[in-house]
């Protein structure tokens, strides 16, 4: 209970309160002014009620290889697959998720598929992996990519062995990061994993930074102008079994790829394999023996075209040293929209032209 003394206090402090807000600043209309609004303003003091400026947010981190956010940084080194694309080796696992995909000629007409990881993670399985050659070698090194594969012809085995590459050859000292599918026969049924590819690049000594070039990208929703309609078009390599096509869906902004008329989708979940970029370049191809290898030249440039947002353009294919195929027009590289990109090789005989058809509808 409050004492005599502290009640008198009280009233005292009271009563001065009361008077100061009598003799308090008055409004034009002779009212007081609110006791909470100062007559004169005032700076405020630092710590003011008005919150601070929200601080910038991190910059989000991209992929060199397709522009798209990663969460891990650095980004490790990418793999550089050789896949099966024979018949009996369809569908294939795992490449709707590299950032890369070529196709190019290997001998006898058949294709094969160069699949380049990087920005991807926990990809269960990824094949049928097959055999190298020099060019397939030229391609995943352009990227700092490890090779992995399964055996090889004579030139590129030394190509490997002269130039101490880092490879991993499943029927070499890589062989544990590889398995058998029960359920196709050999030699299409050979598979690996992003994971178990990883442990072995570690424990080759391969897993170091290496320098990956980067593509150059654009807004994804910027408008494509000076492009013609290209609704879908067809690449024709050598043989009819390997017939193909894409169709521009304009839900996904992206180019789904069919082979010998039917969709191509990744066995493991049956996910499209799509591209937003699309670039179909000539090169020239030379047999080199009885066996129908051969040599093709990503070096010398060509012709090209650039499939992007249902459009297309006509332009060339460039590389400089120690570098990556890059599509230019009038001398200046385009850019890419962020995604997937494919690249298809074809010969530049009998003509570039004569390989691939567009339609604009």
């Amino acid at each position: 209970m409050m004492n005599r003394t502290g009640s008198r206090l009280l009233g005292s402090i009271l009563m001065a309160s009361l008077l100061l807000t009598a003799c308090g600043p008055q409004d034009e209309g002779g009212g007081a002014l609110p006791t909470s609004v100062p007559a004169i303003a005032t700076p405020q003091p630092a710590a003011s009620a008005e919150p601070s400026p929200a601080a910038d947010p991190s910059p989000v981190a991209l992929s060199g290889l397709t522009g798209l956010p990663v969460t891990e940084t650095p980004l490790p080194r990418p793999l550089a697959v050789m896949i099966n694309n024979a018949p009996p080796a369809r569908p294939q696992s795992g490449i709707s998720r590299a950032d890369i995909l070529y196709e190019v000629l290997a001998e006898g007409g058949i294709t094969r598929l160069v699949a380049i990881y990087q920005s991807q993670s926990g990809i269960g399985k990824i094949g049928p992996v097959r055999s190298i050659r020099p060019y397939l070698i030229d391609i995943g090194e352009s990227y700092g990519g490890i090779t992995v594969h399964a055996g090889g012809s004579p030139a590129a085995y030394a190509i490997l062995q002269s130039g101490k590459k880092n490879d991993m050859d499943e029927i070499g000292r890589a062989g544990a990061y590889f398995w058998r599918d029960k359920d196709r026969k050999a030699p299409h049924n050979l598979y690996t994993s992003e994971e178990k590819l990883r442990k072995g690049a570690e424990k080759l000594g391969y897993a170091g930074a290496v320098n990956v070039p980067d593509y150059t990208f654009t807004d994804p929703d910027y408008v494509p102008v000076g492009g013609a309609p290209a609704a879908g078009f067809n690449v024709h390599f050598l043989l009819k079994s390997y017939a193909v096509d894409y169709k521009y869906d304009a839900a996904s902004r992206s180019y789904a790829r069919w082979v010998n008329g039917k969709p191509h989708l990744d066995r493991e979940d049956g996910t499209p394999v799509a591209a937003a970029n699309v670039i179909v370049m000539g090169a020239d191809h030379t047999v080199l023996d009885s066996a129908g290898r051969l040599s093709v030249n990503l070096e010398l440039g060509g012709e090209a075209l650039l499939f992007q947002r249902g459009q297309v353009i006509k332009g060339r294919w460039a590389r400089k040293a120690d570098d990556i195929v890059r599509f230019v027009q009038d001398g200046k590289e385009a850019a890419m929209y962020p995604g997937i990109t494919h690249i298809l090789i074809v010969p530049n005989t009998p003509s570039f032209d004569s390989h691939v058809s567009i339609s604009a509808s």
